[in-house]
């Protein structure tokens, strides 16, 4: 029997204005290793970011100037498309390949990708396949990303109609999360990437849940930057915890603890052509397997209440049109398929405590979302 074990180690740093001369958090990271060595970085912008943070492609080449003798800029930084298109559109993912190509990569370069979940998603999964594996530093810039997915070790594109079917596992080499690329967001990209904090609290945390319940109003409004500040430190926290206690980083078996309300979800957007964007989607999701909780005797009726009530003042819509297309069944099994082996499913017995279950009763399933239907109806 052969054995091979490898260890995996990547910081996560939180800081303001990276690229200011000063900070040394991005040069540190690039060099950390390597500290004696002149490092090569491709940098890759979300147009998004772009167009929100005025300046920033100058103020890359700055910073890249004012540290020249240990860093350099390959090419100026390149701009891609955001959003969903991004990972659904193969040009994309082929003329990212492409130019890591002709920019010549090699395995010690970096690629600096600053964006939203779908961009760090498109270019983490390109860097990955390139010489089995270029350097990736990701500077994730919506709440989402920060709370979740830019500080995991997953990448992807979509294809065949399906959410994530092509990707990686692959660890970036370092996490940058800077509060000041949250503050151009939009409101609705803002409170988007909220709901993966509820997700992870409801699941792992119901002190945390007691907090979003508590600051809920004011989290929408965005009243205090501290506490969007806290509700990404406190995520991103819970979702490493996972990935680096839970003794399956790379999702082996059939378990996915962490996606509280993704099977639903991930159907919506695909049935919506990503007009519901990802936290939308699955904070549609939660409502609608917390109630089947509630249903199924999991958990008692407060859980889903809470649930519900939590998520609309934080500004969320509970319902789609969509969930009544029947294809949104098909996403349980889409979703045992993404898994392999028995379909697994993460429930809530209580705040703070989730289980899994093996079955999913589609009565009980419609059940959930007629009564989403009705609220929503009498709601407006």
């Amino acid at each position: 029997m052969q054995r091979v074990t490898v260890a995996f180690e990547y910081p996560v740093t939180y800081t303001r204005d990276t690229f200011a001369p000063e900070n040394s958090a991005l040069l540190d990271a690039l060099t950390r290793l390597e500290p004696g060595r002149r490092h090569r970085a491709f940098v890759v912008i979300d147009r998004g970011v772009a167009d929100g943070q005025l300046g920033i492609r100058d103020r890359i080449a700055g910073y890249f100037a004012a540290h020249a003798a240990r860093v350099s800029l390959v090419t100026p930084p390149v701009v891609v498309v955001g959003g969903e298109e991004v990972k659904t559109t193969p040009e994309h993912l082929a003329s990212m390949l492409q130019q890591m190509h002709d920019l010549r990569l090699d395995r010690h370069a970096f690629v600096i990708v600053i964006g939203g979940g779908a961009v760090l998603d498109m270019v983490g999964y390109a860097a990955a396949i390139t010489h089995r594996g270029v350097r990736v530093v990701r500077l994730p810039t919506t709440v989402l990303s920060q709370a979740d997915s830019g500080v995991g070790v997953k990448n992807g594109v979509n294809a065949f109609g399906k959410k994530n079917y092509l990707g990686t596992f692959a660890p970036p080499y370092a996490v940058i999360a800077d509060e000041q690329l949250l503050e151009s967001l939009t409101p609705r990209e803002r409170i988007c990437g909220m709901a993966e904090a509820v997700k992870v609290a409801l699941v792992r945390d119901a002190a945390f849940f007691g907090w979003l319940t508590h600051r809920a109003e004011a989290l929408r409004r965005n009243d205090d930057p501290a506490d969007l500040r806290h509700l990404v430190r406190t995520s991103a926290e819970l979702h490493c915890t996972h990935i680096s206690t839970s003794g399956d980083p790379f999702e082996l078996g059939s378990a996915r603890p962490l996606d509280f309300g993704h099977w639903s979800a991930h159907k919506l957007e695909s049935l919506t052509g990503h007009r519901l964007r990802h936290g939308e989607a699955v904070a549609i999701g939660m409502a609608l397997d917390a109630l089947y909780s509630v249903d199924s005797g999991l958990a008692p009726p407060s859980v889903a209440g809470a649930v519900i009530d939590t998520l609309e003042r934080l500004g969320f819509t509970l319902w789609d049109d969509e969930l009544d297309n029947t294809e949104l069944f098909d996403g349980i099994d889409e979703f045992r398929e993404h898994l392999g082996g028995e379909l697994t499913v993460t429930l809530i017995e209580a705040v703070g405590r989730g289980r899994e279950v093996h079955e999913l009763r589609r009565d009980l399933v419609e059940r959930a979302r007629d009564w989403l239907r009705t609220r929503a109806r009498s709601a407006a």
